[in-house]
């Protein structure tokens, strides 16, 4: 039971080609589904990895992995069909790559990055999923309003911004107190 959360993590990036597909084949409320049931398998996931310490270094790896992997396939499927704005996917992903860089660079400069996700980076990631699933709904339902839309679409660059610079200065602060000692 142990490594459950970590079979749910498997099973997210799993879906990721089903809603690829879905996404690509316009079928809106079948990607709707497979796009909340892989939103369902995160928190799952994370309440059970918390709830029962069935946390491992596989699931701190694998439960962000899938979440990226995740986002950034559905941010470019969905700009590439108009229903994004490049603008958006090109920030969203820039972002995670320079996390994962910075992450990378520290890692073999300084050590391993001992820590916890910020808050930050998990209200983006939330925002960043509402904001897919509000655009699907809207694609296959017209819902909800333009309004709405807009207005999900702009708090998530906020967010990208604000996380992506809280990662930086994380990281910088963090190296700069290695480099002092």
């Amino acid at each position: 039971m142990r490594q459950l959360p970590n079979l749910i993590s498997l099973l997210r990036i799993a879906l990721i080609w089903p809603i690829v597909i879905s996404l690509e084949q316009g079928a809106y409320p079948r990607t709707l589904l497979l796009l909340f049931l892989a939103a369902f398998s995160d928190g799952l996931d994370g309440f059970l990895a918390k709830r029962y310490h069935w946390t491992s270094e596989l699931g701190k790896m694998l439960d962000p992995l899938g979440d990226k992997l995740l986002l950034i396939a559905v941010f470019l499927v969905a700009t590439w069909y108009g229903l994004i704005p490049r603008p958006l996917t090109i920030l969203a992903v820039a972002r995670d790559v320079m996390i994962a860089f910075g992450a990378l660079i520290y890692r073999i400069g300084w050590g391993p990055l001992n820590g916890r996700p910020m808050i930050s980076s998990k209200i983006n990631t939330l925002l960043q999923l509402l904001y897919v699933l509000a655009v699907v709904a809207n694609a296959g339902f017209h819902l909800p309003p333009a309004g709405i839309l807009l207005a999900l679409e702009w708090l998530t660059y906020a967010t990208l911004l604000i996380s992506g610079f809280l990662y930086v200065r994380e990281f910088t602060s963090r190296a700069l107190q290695v480099a002092r000692a």
